[in-house]
């Protein structure tokens, strides 16, 4: 015999936290942003459901960075054809897109499975 815990009140209002980026280190912030929508911050935390809050990041374009990471660190990706290799760097795609650095380095510390694309959903980020 299984027995498994249901999620109550499914459609309940979630609580929103608003985090200011302004002068704080990507990876820092990061991690507290994946905490939050993960609900490991909450004593009820169950790895199979979805408990975050939804997380409002303001000020993405005043985040800081540590050592040289705004001109070593590149972003590779790979199309599947031959000789389409993407390789962009840190310092151009915060130019272009500062929401963008935020976004891929939080999906990159939430687990890989069903219930990463519904934890993204619950994150918005402005400039």
């Amino acid at each position: 015999m299984k027995i498994t815990k249901k999620q109550k009140n499914l459609n309940q209002a979630k609580e929103v936290v608003k985090i200011d980026a302004k002068g704080e280190i990507l990876g820092r912030i990061s991690t507290q942003i994946a905490l939050i929508l993960m609900g490991k911050d909450n004593p009820k935390y169950v790895p199979n459901l979805v408990m975050g809050k939804k997380v409002h990041v303001i000020n993405a374009s005043k985040i800081q960075f540590t050592g040289n990471k705004i001109n070593s660190k590149e972003y590779i990706h790979h199309t599947g054809y031959m000789g389409h290799l993407k390789i962009m760097s840190l310092k151009k795609l915060f130019a272009e897109n500062p929401t963008d650095v935020i976004f891929r380095s939080v999906k990159g510390m939430l687990p890989k499975n069903r219930l990463q694309r519904i934890m993204l959903k619950n994150l918005t980020i402005e400039k």
